[in-house]
């Protein structure tokens, strides 16, 4: 538990650094994400370097690889929206994620998903709209992609489970950065191509630029290795409520960097979110546990 609290409080940093980098060091966030996942590869050599090369000999190599791709759109997509919403409205709306992660099972897993947990869905998706609402009247379709990177985030972790234990975390991190930085690095010269002004190519425009690409890259290797290596040793029921500790660090580095701090109106969707997901989590507690006595029913 100590660890995934820790990740979460820290993995917004990551995402500051990102709208630093669009805002302050005009540079675009294909080219900010595409650093992402090259400085999280380099963070593996000095591992790679101390007698754990086997990380590239993965049992599941395409399954790590199309990780990466979908971890690398997912973040192409959440960068974008910090470039242009505060952070705390662009988490909040990402947040839907869990609910997508328990549809996706039922519907395609076929696990047992009774009516309460779908009327926390809908109650979760209702709480999104609160924030959702008032940011799209302001960014238009902007407001949008933190769905759209909470979906693709969704079947990231499909594939988490589909791997399962096959292979270390480090090898999956290893292999995630080089299928992020591939997909990346396509996209961007693509984009670049096209005269596209998110997805220009550039070198850091300072030497605080570079450290703070080179900060990114190591909290998004590190503090993932640290998720990997928490849901290794917990219940995933247990860890996951923790998810939503990165509101906090969200909204007090959104307000003390960017002066923006969520309304009361953002206040209660949020509230309505997190409320949604852990009745979800307990509901799940509640399912396992009926499981082991023998009576089955999610009512």
């Amino acid at each position: 538990m100590t660890l995934m609290a820790a990740a979460m409080l820290v993995l917004p940093v990551m995402d500051a650094i990102a709208k630093v980098m669009a805002n302050f060091e005009n540079m675009s966030p294909g080219q900010v994400t595409f650093y992402r996942f090259f400085f999280q590869l380099a963070c593996t050599l000095p591992l790679l370097a101390f007698g754990a090369a086997g990380a590239f000999r993965a049992k599941r190599p395409w399954l790590n690889l199309l990780r990466g791709v979908l971890h690398g759109t997912a973040s192409l997509l959440f960068f974008l929206a910090v470039k242009y919403m505060p952070l705390a409205d662009v988490f909040a709306i990402y947040f839907v994620e869990p609910f997508m992660l328990t549809a996706m099972s039922a519907l395609f897993l076929k696990e047992r998903v009774g009516i309460r947990r779908w009327l926390a869905i809908a109650v979760g998706f209702g709480g999104a709209i609160i924030v959702i609402q008032p940011s799209y009247a302001i960014f238009g379709w902007t407001a949008l992609l933190p769905v759209a990177c909470a979906f693709i985030f969704s079947l990231y972790l499909f594939l988490n489970r589909a791997i399962g234990e096959a292979d270390s975390p480090l090898t999956m991190q290893t292999l995630a950065a080089v299928g992020g930085a591939a997909v990346i690095g396509a996209v961007l010269v693509a984009g670049h191509g096209a005269g596209a002004a998110d997805f220009q190519m550039s070198l850091p425009h300072s030497a605080l630029g570079l450290v703070l690409l080179i900060v990114l890259g190591s909290i998004s290797g590190y503090a993932h290795l640290v998720v990997v290596r928490a849901f290794r040793m917990a219940p995933l029921s247990l860890l996951a409520p923790f998810q939503y500790f990165e509101i906090i660090s969200a909204t007090i580095l959104g307000y003390a960097i960017f002066g923006d701090f969520p309304t009361a109106s953002k206040w209660l969707g949020i509230a309505i979110i997190v409320a949604s997901g852990l009745f979800i989590i307990w509901r799940e507690r509640v399912r396992a546990a009926q499981e082991a006595s023998g009576n089955i029913a999610d009512r």
